[in-house]
């Protein structure tokens, strides 16, 4: 699915995102990220083995929602919530969260903090649906 362009400069810009994967028992489990892109697919970067790789490795099926500036014409703050499926794969998590510090932490900084980060995770996430507030839900 093609992203809406306001959504993918939201995105580029720097918001956080709360992702949702499922736990072992079906319940849901939330997590504060960074988002990055590679086109239309949203990256995820996790240096280690944390619960949300577990669970997306275990059942691919993601929920992500995140605010985006602006409002509608009667005032709802405009939102999205990106339904997909995702897939992992080994290295690239130091480059991505590089690259997506600056956004979240500001110019100069460098992340992960340390010389030499060990390789990390990559969640992809292949959006099937968006929805929300905001022009790529109308």
């Amino acid at each position: 699915m093609e992203l809406h362009p306001e959504l993918k400069a939201a995105i580029d810009a720097g918001v956080y995102g709360h992702l949702v994967t499922l736990n072992p028992d079906g319940s849901p489990q939330v997590t504060v990220i960074w988002v990055g892109r590679d086109g239309d697919e949203l990256l995820v970067a996790h240096m280690g083995d944390g619960q949300k790789m577990r669970n997306a490795a275990r059942d691919p099926r993601v929920t992500m929602s995140f605010e985006v500036p602006g409002a509608n014409p009667i005032g709802l703050r405009h939102y999205a919530v990106v339904h997909g499926t995702a897939r992992l794969t080994d290295g690239g998590a130091p480059q991505l969260l590089q690259a997506l510090a600056p956004r979240f932490l500001g110019d100069g900084v460098k992340f992960p903090p340390m010389d030499d980060p060990p390789p990390g995770r990559l969640l992809h996430i292949d959006v099937q649906r968006v929805g929300g507030v905001g022009p790529w839900a109308e």
